[in-house]
């Protein structure tokens, strides 16, 4: 109470915040927009928009909460599947899937990889990610995915073709062209198909068997290409003769060795190794025995003393 006998502020004043002097009064825009709401408050647009922003506003929190909980991957399979339910609803389920140039690919193996359904909608397929997922099957060279609208899907898919056999640390592998491994650890080499072995091979059957189809006369006796230090190529032909090829110009040495076995044969002697890497030099290993026979036949015959017949 001031000497006036009057009280200096009223008795119920309400305690505020330290800092609420520190606020600034609202914007005339801020106004203006509450203003704006109050009266557009009771429209039925409105009513729809606020509706469809409290969605919104419950799907990013619940998705915000899902991230921070480690469970995002979970609750975006959870908003896919609820699209596809509203989707296949709306008339935009798959109806049929096309799929052509099928041979060593089954489809129903084809439609797993793809990520494909029954419950799947098209409006939600990643066309591009169906086509990536395809390319990681080996078999699978390339593939395109048309969606049409309403209710169809169209796959082409282009497949590798067995090519040849690879042998590496004593497991046999089936390989393309390109040298993509088609299958693993295959037990048996029952298909006529090449066989490469070595570190590197795979990469380099294709060059590989294109030189050596250029000789009929040699392909037909080999047995498998052996890749050395992934430089340079020999031979293992059928009868167990391994020809060196060098590492520089083997179709040359190719064709020197057709021509010596065209005069002398010597893919059908008894040798062990052909030698082809020094230019202009062909060596040659026989085998024991035939070294052994070679020896006897160059060895001196002792002539023969007067009077030991008599």
């Amino acid at each position: 109470m001031d000497r006036g006998g009057r009280f200096s502020r009223p008795l119920n004043a309400r305690l505020r915040p330290a800092r609420a002097a520190e606020l600034a009064p609202p914007s005339r825009f801020a106004l203006f927009l509450r203003r704006a709401l109050v009266r557009l408050s009771d429209r039925p647009l409105l009513r729809h928009f606020e509706f469809a922003f409290l969605v919104a506003l419950l799907t990013a929190t619940a998705g915000y909460g899902a991230i921070r909980g480690g469970h995002a991957e979970a609750f975006l399979d959870g908003l896919r599947d609820a699209g596809d339910v509203a989707a296949r609803s709306a008339g935009f389920g798959i109806a049929s899937i096309d799929i052509r140039g099928m041979r060593h690919v089954a489809r129903d193996d084809l439609l797993v990889q793809a990520g494909l359904t029954a419950t799947s909608s098209l409006p939600l397929i990643d066309a591009e990610g169906v086509r990536e997922r395809l390319k990681r099957n080996p078999w699978i060279a390339e593939a395109a995915v048309r969606k049409l609208y309403p209710d169809r899907l169209e796959i082409a898919i282009e497949e590798r073709e067995a090519f040849a056999f690879w042998q590496r640390g004593g497991k046999l592998h089936l390989i393309a062209r390109d040298g993509t491994v088609l299958k693993s650890d295959i037990e048996t080499n029952a298909a006529e198909l090449p066989l490469v072995v070595g570190v590197g091979a795979e990469k380099r059957a294709a060059a590989f068997i294109d030189l050596i189809d250029r000789f009929p006369a040699i392909r037909a006796v080999l047995r498998a290409g052996v890749l050395v230090a992934e430089r340079r190529w020999n031979l293992r032909l059928k009868n167990g003769i391994d020809v060196r090829l060098p590492e520089d110009d083997p179709a040359l040495a190719l064709e020197r060795l057709t021509a010596l076995d065209r005069v002398k044969h010597i893919l059908s002697r008894d040798v062990t190794v052909i030698d082809l890497r020094v230019p202009d030099q062909v060596a040659i290993r026989l085998s024991d025995e035939a070294a052994k026979a070679r020896a006897a036949s160059l060895k001196p015959k002792s002539p023969k003393r007067k009077g030991a017949d008599t």
